[in-house]
């Protein structure tokens, strides 16, 4: 199995469809990635989201990045409707591109059975061609879950404050009949089995390079 670490991630763009995507998918890699690196530079991409909506976002990048160097590009395009705006997300990636070169793109999964999340999922690898994009998983009703490539192993302390931190940043979530400790904790065990850890957080991943350097 290979392991990278991450510590040689200086600088990251997380693009979501809605906000509370990113956390629910990488809380637990975005809370280990602000321990390891203090200082790491992150651009969040929202696509859609009311103004109080951005701003549980802002205050969510906030708790699961801290110490981090935190940009944003908060966008109120109808949530649902994504497709019909193809060439509009396809700017918004573009100016985040614009804003950072990161190490690591986040964004949804091709696989995902929201039509708003499919659409950053194919239109963010043809942005950031030269980068590792990493596509991410959100449980739902639609039953969408499906064999993931990448790992990424959290540690018991680390699955349970993201689920604290998910529950305390966006309390307008909390009546959705599936925003329980259950859910979060219950898929971040089923991928740790799967990497044998206790916890993990699973992205797939279709491209990427490894550059061996001379010791």
């Amino acid at each position: 199995m290979l392991s990278l670490s991450a510590t040689g991630i200086r600088s990251l763009v997380a693009v979501g469809a809605h906000p509370d995507d990113i956390e629910i998918a990488a809380g637990g890699l975005l809370l280990t990635l602000a321990a390891a690196r203090p200082g790491v530079r992150v651009h969040y991409v929202l696509a859609t989201g009311s103004a109080d909506r951005q701003a549980e976002a802002r205050a969510a990048a906030a708790a699961f990045l801290p110490g981090a160097e935190l940009s944003f590009a908060l966008h109120d395009l109808p949530d649902g409707r994504l497709p019909a705006h193809w060439d509009t997300v396809k700017e918004v990636l573009h100016s985040a591109a614009g804003v950072l070169q990161p190490d690591l793109v986040l964004c949804p999964a091709p696989n995902d059975a929201h039509q708003d999340h499919r659409l950053l999922a194919e239109q963010t690898p043809t942005v950031f061609r030269d980068r590792l994009v990493l596509h991410y998983e959100i449980p739902k009703w639609d039953g969408d879950l499906a064999r993931r490539n990448v790992y990424v192993p959290l540690d018991d302390d680390v699955a349970r404050r993201k689920v604290e931190l998910l529950h305390a940043s966006f309390p307008s979530q909390k009546a959705r009949d599936w925003w329980d400790d259950e859910i979060f904790l219950g898929l971040a065990r089923l991928r740790g089995m799967e990497c044998r850890s206790r916890y993990a957080e699973a992205f797939d991943c279709h491209k990427m390079s490894v550059r061996l350097a001379a010791t």
